[in-house]
């Protein structure tokens, strides 16, 4: 009787070295380029998966310095080994011979350029995307901020196969995840990348086994997350509080909400909503020398942390602090 359970774990590690096998089978190209790309890239790599390239945007000149700067994936993707390819135009002959010559059985895609059809279609299995909204809602380039701008109160991830349409494709796998009243971009980008990077690793065991079964999205009315521009983020205090304080959460850390003051460029990342009626929108008051108020179309919204024109990023009272100071 002894040799069953001996028995059970000879078949169980059996089992395990054939999905290996399987995993290292599975030949996957990695197209991304941000910070939230490179948590499921990590995770395809630490999962045994065989990522037998990468590809990603071109270095460019950032900061004041204009120094070359890799992209985030292209720095995790050489930290590992991986070849790395950074095209220009992706429907260069020579670009599209190198892709076909790894003979991908399947692309994975996150946070990406739009891809021609000869790239995404061009493995057996397709290729499939993570998306960082609960599709159909929040279509387009940015699905993190619009979620907060617009007061949403929960979101989640999807992963899809790409087709013609952007963000149209046949779902795999989606999860929800609340957006908290504290959330702001930064937050919400970081819970649903770790969160994003599971999704993609239970997504890819599915195709593995091919034991998933695609769901079409559904048509209707839904909000999309068009990319933002800088007009956008101008702040206008006529709206509600609640309208405004949304939208300052949903551009910080980045692109950021701005306003006026003094004449000066007066960026703010992060405000509180009080329960005091305003009167006349659009007017600052100093409150209690360490705090910075603006009216809003109802209520009074104060400020926590600015960035005045011209210096770092600080707390309304050390803002204000300086303001006593120069007067």
């Amino acid at each position: 009787m002894y040799w069953r359970p001996i028995a059970f774990f000879v078949l169980l590690l059996l089992l395990i070295l054939s999905l290996n096998l399987k995993k290292q089978d599975l030949r996957i190209i990695f197209f991304g380029t941000p910070h939230f790309a490179v948590a499921s890239l990590a995770a395809i790599v630490e999962n045994g998966y065989n990522v037998v390239a990468v590809v990603t945007a071109p270095d460019k000149p950032a900061g004041r310095g204009y120094n070359v700067q890799q992209s985030a994936v292209k720095a995790y993707a050489e930290s590992v080994n991986l070849p790395v390819l950074q095209p220009t135009n992706m429907k260069d002959e020579g670009f599209l011979a190198e892709l076909k010559s790894y003979n991908a059985g399947i692309n994975i895609v996150i946070a990406f350029r739009m891809m021609p059809e000869r790239v995404w279609n061009m493995p057996p299995l397709g290729t499939f995307n993570l998306h960082a909204s609960y599709l159909p809602h929040y279509r387009g380039a940015a699905p993190i901020n619009w979620a907060i701008i617009n007061g949403e109160r929960e979101t989640g991830v999807t992963t899809f196969f790409l087709k013609h349409e952007i963000d149209t494709g046949s779902i795999i796998l989606q999860e929800k995840t609340n957006i908290l009243p504290t959330d702001n971009a930064g937050s919400l980008h970081d819970k649903l990348m770790a969160q994003g990077a599971l999704l993609v690793i239970k997504s890819l065991d599915l195709v593995l086994t091919e034991s998933y079964e695609l769901k079409p999205q559904l048509e209707g009315e839904y909000a999309h997350a068009s990319k933002i521009f800088t007009e956008q983020c101008q702040l206008d205090f006529t709206q509600k509080a609640e309208q405004v304080h949304h939208l300052i959460r949903g551009l910080c850390p980045y692109p950021t909400a701005f306003t006026s003051y003094n004449d000066k460029l007066l960026k703010v990342y992060e405000s509180e909503i009080t329960d005091e009626k305003a009167e006349v929108a659009g007017i600052f008051e100093v409150r209690n020398k360490t705090e910075l108020w603006v009216s809003c179309a109802d209520f009074k919204l104060k400020l926590i942390a600015l960035q005045p024109e011209g210096k770092k990023r600080m707390l309304a009272a050390d803002f204000v602090n300086g303001l006593r100071l120069n007067n």
